[in-house]
Order: C-alpha cells, then sequence, then structure tokens
C-alpha cells in the first residue's frame, strides 16, 4: 500500500470512527462518512469491500484505543483503584457530551443483533480484554465485569437523557457505585 493510500485510508477510518461513536454503525452512510473525511464516494471502494468492512474496522479500532489507554494506567495500582480511575473519567460530564473521543459501545449495543458477527465478536474481545486489564486477579473478574456493565450502561443511560441534572445524578450514582 502506497503511502498516500494508506494516510487516505486513516482519513476514513477517522472520519467513520466519529460518526460510529456518536450514532452507531448503521446510520452513517458511505457518503456522509467520505463526505466528512473531504473524499468523494468513488473512492471509497479502493479501500474497503463494504459499509459493514469500514464500520468494524473503525470499531475495532476505537475500542483499541479505550484497550491502550487503560493499559497506560499505572500497573501498580490494584483493580479496584484501575476501577476508579476508568469511572472517574467514563462517568464524567465531559464523556458524555463531549463529541469528540466518545466510546462507542453505548451507540452500537443497541445495534450489535442487526450487525454482522464481526461486530459481536469484537465486542467479545474487547470485554474479555477490558476485564483483564480492570482486574489485578482473576477473582476480581467478576467484579470488573459488573463495573465495566455499570460504567457502559449509566454513560448511556445518561446520554440519552441529555445534560441536565437527572443526567447528573445518574453520573454521581453509577461512580460511586463503581468506587
Amino acid at each position: 500500500m502506497t503511502e498516500r493510500k494508506y494516510e487516505t485510508r486513516k482519513r476514513i477510518l477517522a472520519a467513520a470512527g466519529r460518526v460510529l461513536a456518536e450514532r452507531g454503525p448503521g446510520d452513517p452512510a458511505v457518503a456522509e462518512v467520505m463526505a466528512a473525511a473531504g473524499l468523494t464516494v468513488g473512492g471509497f471502494y479502493a479501500h474497503f469491500s463494504s459499509k459493514d468492512a469500514l464500520m468494524l474496522e473503525a470499531f475495532r479500532q476505537l475500542l483499541g484505543v479505550r484497550r491502550e489507554r487503560l493499559a497506560g494506567v499505572d500497573q501498580r495500582l490494584d483493580g479496584r483503584e484501575r476501577r476508579a480511575l476508568l469511572a472517574a473519567f467514563y462517568l464524567s460530564r465531559r464523556h458524555r457530551d463531549e463529541p469528540a473521543d466518545r466510546c462507542p459501545l453505548p451507540s452500537t449495543l443497541a445495534e450489535i443483533e442487526r450487525l454482522p458477527d464481526g461486530f459481536r465478536l469484537a465486542l467479545v474481545e474487547h470485554v474479555e480484554q477490558m476485564v483483564a486489564q480492570m482486574s489485578a486477579t482473576p477473582e476480581e473478574a467478576d467484579t470488573a465485569l459488573a463495573d465495566l456493565a455499570l460504567m457502559v450502561g449509566g454513560l448511556a443511560l445518561a446520554r440519552a437523557l441529555g445534560a441536565g441534572e437527572l443526567s447528573d445524578r445518574l453520573l454521581r450514582a453509577a461512580k460511586a457505585a463503581v468506587l
């Protein structure tokens, strides 16, 4: 792959990731993603075989970024401390309201049953890896799994409620439950 083609592919994936994190993988049309990347639809198939292939790669990439960030947390911290740090960021107003750098799970989970199997496989892999990163010992795995479910569900509901007092209370309550 030439450097130019690689850079173009990166732009398309970045645009797809932004739209996916905001609205999920099913909603955006290829034309919208390509326009967001500053390209025309005509060049799409030189990079991806289908919209599903693009969105799956963008989904995997976004999930990978999340795991990389968690891996950057001081590994000397125990699992509870790691989960507390993650909850402090993940269940924040900023993460709820900021359109850039959104977690793709709240926008994708409702669609997962209608998407190609690769999305579910990517989700399973992500959850397993996140739980491992959030647990200092194997005994903590179920607690980490429950905390992850609470964080993703809490953020999804807070985003659905929109910015406001009830949404803020929900974020605080979910964060307190993890802590």
